[in-house]
């Protein structure tokens, strides 16, 4: 097996989510390169099941893209926040939902070429009415889905945000082994 040796990493920019370094990583062969690393403070989502077997995801705005997309909710975990927790604060805020109960999913890393950004995702399958809390400037559509249309719309290219098209799948796969 190689081995690479980090042998020095300089922050460049330290951000509210994610902070920029320049790795100074020795190859296995011993030259040096220079690798960019992001560095992610974690995020957690949720895939919310409705008592119909309906998916609740969102619709919103995404700079990075320049285009609406349609993801389950997730978000950031804040400083000393559980995951799970987490993931509960961002349904409720994000779908007006709150979660009756929570469970496990799955872990994911969404860009290993270049970030550690670790997504904990879980479900939830009781779904208690609340309020919307969406920050100053969020605005997100809220809309639901059979399990059968949003695979047809990973499969058809709706859908490429891939901690949504990961956890979907992933509950399809958990949902088909209980039964």
């Amino acid at each position: 097996m190689a081995e690479y040796k980090r042998l020095d990493r300089k922050l460049i920019r330290n951000g509210q989510i994610i902070d920029i370094y320049s790795d100074t990583i020795e190859l296995p062969d011993g030259r040096k390169a220079e690798w960019d690393f992001i560095g992610h403070k974690g995020a957690a989502a949720i895939v919310p099941v409705d008592e119909d077997g309906n998916i609740i995801m969102v619709r919103q705005y995404r700079n990075a893209i320049d285009r609406q997309t349609i993801e389950i909710p997730a978000g950031g975990i804040n400083k000393g926040e559980k995951p799970i927790d987490a993931a509960a604060r961002e349904l409720e805020e994000e779908t007006g939902y709150k979660a009756g109960n929570i469970d496990h999913l799955i872990d994911l890393y969404t860009t290993v070429a270049y970030s550690n950004e670790m997504i904990y995702v879980y479900y939830t399958t009781k779904l208690i009415p609340s309020k919307q809390h969406l920050d100053d400037d969020e605005y997100v559509e809220v809309e639901r889905y059979s399990l059968e249309e949003l695979k047809q719309m990973i499969l058809a290219g709706k859908i490429q945000d891939a901690k949504t098209i990961g956890s979907i799948l992933a509950y399809d796969a958990l949902r088909q082994k209980m039964q």
